[in-house]
């Protein structure tokens, strides 16, 4: 019986938008499940890291970061030695034609800023890297898409979500062109991109997943509050960056329509640049007293959240640049931890959540229907408990991140071999 060696599997170099990023974990889990597969992975950082902590996962991963230039201006010497490198590649004509296509659809700084990271990628080249693979489909598949047609080097991408959304039809449609394959974590995106490409089988649905080692069953018994001692007050947690898609002025609204009678305390977990006005929104609907902002916190800091929360809250919603969540990950760490979570009917949620089921699902930017489904699921701690169970199970079910290795595994191979 003859042995079918397996493909050997190739130096990835994987551009990434910044490394490593708190809000990020999703990707930094499935890089060292590559890595994990077998996979030799370069990181490739348009950005360098602002965040003051890290999660776990990012230590755990071997991979070698590279750095490239953030402005252009700020590394003048590198980006020149880039451009006159490029001068002498095979693919310089082919990308100078393709750059002043883009430029006219994309007149900015942005634009030339890419091309430039492009030109510095190709010049330094990593590690003998022999495929790119880009993380969001926006400006890391711009940067990578550019170097692989100054170097002949084939690619493929992970699109998510604010970069599909936000991306204007004619880009996604020369990108997915391009990539031999391009994958995303809802169907609702997934959808999307086919209906601009005459490459359909080059698009692929594959959900991220959770390490669900690193999620373990949580198997106590939450406390059976109801709302109604004010020493015991019902706790409601919500993880995310303070941006217009995560929708908490319309969550904050909603927690300030709760009755008078009902005790509850609400806690956030997560920086960004709309904390300020929420926080004097919060003293402006009178509730800013049973707030807590906590900031960016680590993994495992997070996780104790989950476990001592009685509600998750995230009031999902589509900003107006188009900008929404796939499916928001921390919905998906939450249900592990059989913690019942209410949220909108937007983007890849209803993939995960099914209302009266395993999570409770309201319209998007509706105060009124939030606070109706927050005031169910505080009085009653029954029905919590019912939702939380059926939400572990299938995350458990369905979103094992093992599959999706798999699934990332199959695809790289595949190409692997076609091209051997």
């Amino acid at each position: 019986m003859k042995i079918q060696a397996l493909p050997q599997r190739r130096k990835i170099l994987v551009v990434l938008k910044g490394y490593p990023r708190l809000s990020e974990t999703f990707i930094a889990q499935e890089l060292l499940g590559l890595e994990r597969a077998g996979f030799d992975l370069t990181l490739i950082s348009m950005r360098r890291p602002t965040d003051k902590k890290r999660h776990p996962v990012h230590d755990e991963i071997k991979a070698r970061v590279v750095y490239l230039p953030e402005y252009l201006h700020e590394e003048p010497i590198r980006v020149l030695k880039g451009v006159v490198s490029g001068f002498r590649m095979p693919g310089f004509k082919a990308l100078v034609k393709r750059f002043l296509k883009d430029l006219p659809r994309d007149v900015s700084r942005n634009r030339f800023r890419r091309l430039g990271q492009a030109l510095v990628l190709a010049r330094e080249w990593p590690d003998k890297g022999t495929w790119l693979h880009a993380h969001f489909i926006h400006t890391p598949a711009s940067v990578t898409e550019y170097a692989s047609i100054l170097t002949g080097v084939p690619w493929t991408c992970s699109a998510h979500a604010k970069d599909i959304w936000t991306s204007p039809d004619w880009e996604l449609n020369e990108k997915l062109g391009s990539a031999r394959w391009t994958v995303t974590c809802t169907k609702s995106g997934y959808e999307h991109m086919r209906t601009l490409t005459e490459r359909k089988e080059a698009v692929h649905l594959s959900y991220h997943g959770l390490d669900l080692a690193r999620f373990g069953h949580f198997a106590e018994q939450r406390p059976c509050r109801d709302g109604s001692n004010p020493a015991d007050p019902v706790s409601i947690l919500s993880v995310g960056r303070a941006v217009e898609k995560k929708g908490y002025d319309t969550l904050l609204q909603a927690l300030a329509r709760l009755p008078a009678d009902l005790h509850w305390r609400f806690e956030h977990i997560g920086g960004g640049d709309e904390l300020p006005r929420l926080k004097a929104l919060a003293t402006t609907l009178g509730v800013a007293d049973r707030i807590t902002w906590k900031g960016a916190l680590a993994q495992d800091d997070v996780l104790d959240h989950y476990r001592r929360s009685d509600i998750f809250a995230l009031a999902c919603r589509i900003a107006a640049n188009g900008d929404r969540d796939g499916l928001p990950n921390v919905l998906v760490e939450a249900s592990s931890q059989r913690l019942p979570c209410i949220s909108t009917s937007v983007s890849g949620v209803p993939e995960l959540l099914v209302d009266g089921e395993n999570g409770l699902l309201v319209p998007p930017e509706d105060p009124v229907a939030l606070a109706v489904a927050l005031e169910a699921a505080i009085r009653d701690p029954k029905l919590r408990r019912t939702l939380g169970d059926s939400a572990e199970q299938r995350v458990r079910a369905h979103f094992d991140h093992h599959a999706s290795i798999e699934q990332l595994s199959r695809l790289f191979d595949s190409e692997w071999q076609r091209a051997s």
